[in-house]
């Protein structure tokens, strides 16, 4: 079963509007299908103990723009996660999944 927190973004202009949900999925639980009219974002625990990133959202114009975490970001838990939140506030991505465990 999958465990959510919910948290707050900020960015230069104060609060966004759009709250995003981490979700914290059970070992051996799947992200869900998003499709393709949906953003996602996932934060993954890999076997040498890194935690990569990606997702798909839409800017402003419309154009798709992926997320792949950057090799700085990949090391600690809490370095990916707050990439991926700062990535999802600029992208009005509404919901974060975490899988802590390969």
């Amino acid at each position: 079963m999958s465990a959510t927190a919910q948290l707050w973004t900020f960015d230069r202009r104060g609060i966004v509007r759009v709250m995003t949900k981490i979700i914290y999925l059970s070992p051996g639980e799947q992200m869900p299908d998003r499709g393709d009219d949906e953003p996602w974002l996932i934060v993954e625990a890999s076997d040498d103990g890194r935690f990569f990133g990606t997702g798909a959202a839409w800017n402003p114009s419309g154009e798709w723009v992926g997320y792949g975490s950057l090799p700085e970001n990949d090391g600690a838990f809490a370095d990916a996660v707050a990439a991926a939140e700062r990535w999802a506030a600029e992208y009005n991505v509404p919901a974060i999944w975490v899988q802590t465990a390969p």
